[in-house]
Formats: structure tokens, C-alpha cells, sequence
């Protein structure tokens, strides 16, 4: 039994690596997202053009922009002469937000009174529009804490030290490139079991398969192991980047994270093989990864929390399992998360592990008969 096994699973290697399109789908995707979406994936907002209009001519007002210029968020600047270029700003999309400091604001802030500065944003862009507006605010909060501490020395001002535990420098790529390790494991090992039996159709083997000393059980799991070595295999290969290049520390132990990672590929390998005895062509096949490969990704907190969906959609994410993965992922390299918090999330995966491939199988019997 476990030589026929193996045969089979040495056969799929060979195919997989002489056929065209499985060839390009194993190399080129991983390369391709990791640089991408390594660089181009962040929630951070940078190189950002701003519009100011000073109405103010006091020194409180040329000292907030000053400090506004001086941060390395904002890259390039636009100085209005007046009220009515606000909206052609925008429209145009010449800036993502305009800062505008009323005549009265340092007048004001001399008598003792608040200063009030207007923020007008471009709505458009609601997300970095609103991670903007958190660095403006985070610059003139900065600017009152000053003048606060110089109008009244005398007294003790207090002072809020912030500090990111785990990533210290609140560096955005190690989110992303650990998240990279589930994602692109995933979306291997379903391509290609989505492509393995729908392949052995369209290119009339599957009979041969069906006609050899293998039996049915052992079939399964000779197209089960070989994406499962696949995915472990370019799961190394992004840790090894995020590791090397972008200095991403691993505090935990390994081989956590390798089982979570094989629980992950359990259960997503089973969504690939039921969707390639469903296919009758390749084609059939790609098209139905792509269809449940979308919401696999974006429902599982890589690009948005899973806190801010709604309450119906939560529970049917709770059936997703590289929203279980990337917490793992996440857990053991930058906070050593211990056993205890992984088998929360392993269990999980096992249910659902046990339910695709046990639906699997059982397509995969009744296509036989």
C-alpha cells in the first residue's frame, strides 16, 4: 500500500512539474505576491499630498504648518490662496485633504482660548482619508501639549509614552509577510488540487487510475500529500524572505507553526479536491477555486478585522480556515504564542480538515460509481 502510495504521489510531482500551466502556477504566484503585496499591501499611508490654506498670519499658525511640512507622511504640499479653491482641490484630486487655519486661530490661542483648525477630507478615499487625519491630529495634538507646557511651566504637564509590543517599530510589512505564509499556502494547494482530478479527465487518465491496483482510499491520498509538500515547501520559502530581508524576528517555535500549517492544508486541500471531482475540465476546476478562494481571503482578517463584519457574517467565517491560520502565524513568530493558544485555533482546523475531506472522498466514490 505505501508503495503504490508513494508511486502516485512521485506521478502527480511529474505532472505537476511538466505540465505547463501547473508549472507557472507553482513558481510564478509566490514570487509574484510576495514582492507585491510584501511592498504594496499596507494599511500605512505614505507620499501624501496635503492642500493648506493659512488664513492666520500669526506665529502659531506659520509654526503648525511648519510642522505639518515637516512630516515625513505628508511628501507633497499645496498652499491655497483661498476658500473657493477647497473644492477644486479635491475634485481634482490634487490632495487627499485640506487643512484650513481660520484668521483668528493664533488670536486666539495668545487670549488662552482653543484654537480651531478645519480638516476637510476627501471622502472618496474614506480609509486613508481617515488614517491621515490620525497623523494631523496626532501633529497639532503634539503642537497644544507644547504650548500647553510653555504657558504654564510651572506645573507638570502630563506625558503619554507609547510603546508597540511585538513589533516595536510598528512595521506594517511583518503583518503582511507572515500573513503572506498562509495565504499563498493556500492558494497553491487549492489550485492544485483544484487542478489534479479534473486534470486526469480532460487528459483521459483517470480511467488508467481507476484500472489500477489502487484503490480508492489510496488515490485520495496520493492526490492529498503532494500539494500538502508543495504548500509546507513555499510557506518555507516566504518565511525564509520575511527572516532574511525584511528582519522579521521569530520568537516562537517552529514547529507550531508547521503544524498549523498542516492543519490549514488539511482542510484546504479538501476544498480543492471536492471542487476538482465536481469539475469536468480544468478550466471548470480554476474557475471554482477562484470562486471560493476570494472570500477565503478576505474574510480571514488579512485585509480587513474580522471584529468589524457583522455578526452573521462572523459566524459563517468561523468555517474559514486560514482565518484560524493566520493568527497562528502571527502568534508564534512574533509573540511566541504557547501550545495552549494554538490548540484553540488547531481544533478548529481539524473539524474542518475532517469535513472537506471526508466530503471529498465521498464525491469522489459516488463519481466512480
Amino acid at each position: 500500500m505505501v508503495g503504490r502510495i508513494l508511486s502516485l504521489i512521485l506521478k502527480e510531482f511529474r505532472v505537476s512539474w511538466r505540465d505547463k500551466k501547473s508549472r507557472v502556477v507553482l513558481i510564478a504566484p509566490t514570487i509574484m505576491e510576495t514582492i507585491i503585496f510584501s511592498f504594496a499591501a499596507t494599511m500605512e499611508v505614505t507620499n501624501v499630498s496635503v492642500a493648506v490654506l493659512n488664513q492666520d498670519s500669526g506665529h502659531e499658525s506659520y509654526e503648525l504648518v511648519q510642522r505639518l511640512q515637516a512630516s515625513s507622511t505628508f511628501s507633497h504640499f499645496v498652499l491655497l490662496d483661498g476658500v473657493q479653491e477647497i473644492a477644486t482641490t479635491l475634485d481634482r484630486e490634487e490632495a487627499l485633504l485640506v487643512v484650513h487655519i481660520p484668521v483668528d486661530f493664533s488670536r486666539n490661542i495668545q487670549r488662552g482660548e482653543p484654537g480651531q483648525v478645519q480638516v476637510i477630507l476627501d471622502g472618496r478615499r474614506t480609509n486613508s482619508a481617515q488614517i491621515v487625519l490620525g497623523y494631523v491630529s496626532q501633529v497639532a495634538d503634539g503642537y497644544a501639549r507644547e504650548l500647553g507646557v510653555s504657558a504654564q511651566t510651572s506645573q507638570t504637564q502630563p506625558v503619554i509614552v507609547a510603546r508597540s509590543w511585538f513589533n516595536p517599530n510598528k512595521d506594517y510589512r511583518w503583518f503582511t509577510v507572515l500573513c503572506l505564509v498562509g495565504t499563498i499556502t493556500t492558494l497553491e494547494a487549492l489550485i492544485l488540487t483544484g487542478l489534479s482530478v479534473a486534470r486526469e479527465r480532460e487528459l483521459g487518465t483517470f480511467e488508467q487510475l481507476l484500472v489500477s491496483p489502487l484503490q480508492p482510499l489510496e488515490i485520495m491520498v496520493g492526490k492529498t500529500l503532494p500539494p500538502m509538500m508543495i504548500g509546507v515547501a513555499q510557506g518555507t520559502f516566504v518565511l525564509i524572505i520575511a527572516v532574511t530581508i525584511f528582519h522579521v524576528p521569530v520568537h516562537g517555535t517552529l514547529w507550531l507553526l508547521y503544524l498549523g500549517m498542516a492543519a490549514n492544508l488539511l482542510a484546504v486541500v479538501g476544498v480543492g479536491l471536492f471542487i476538482s471531482n465536481l469539475a469536468a475540465t480544468q478550466q471548470q476546476a480554476l474557475l471554482g477555486v477562484f470562486f471560493v478562494m476570494v472570500p477565503i481571503i478576505l474574510l480571514s482578517g488579512f485585509a480587513t478585522p474580522k471584529e468589524n463584519m457583522p455578526d452573521w457574517l462572523q459566524g459563517i467565517n468561523t468555517a474559514n480556515p486560514l482565518g484560524y491560520f493566520l493568527v497562528i502565524v502571527n502568534g508564534v513568530v512574533l509573540k511566541d504564542m504557547p501550545l495552549p493558544a494554538v490548540c484553540e485555533r488547531l481544533w478548529p482546523l481539524a473539524i474542518i480538515g475532517c469535513i472537506t475531506l471526508t466530503l471529498a472522498a465521498w464525491l469522489f466514490r459516488r463519481r466512480l460509481a
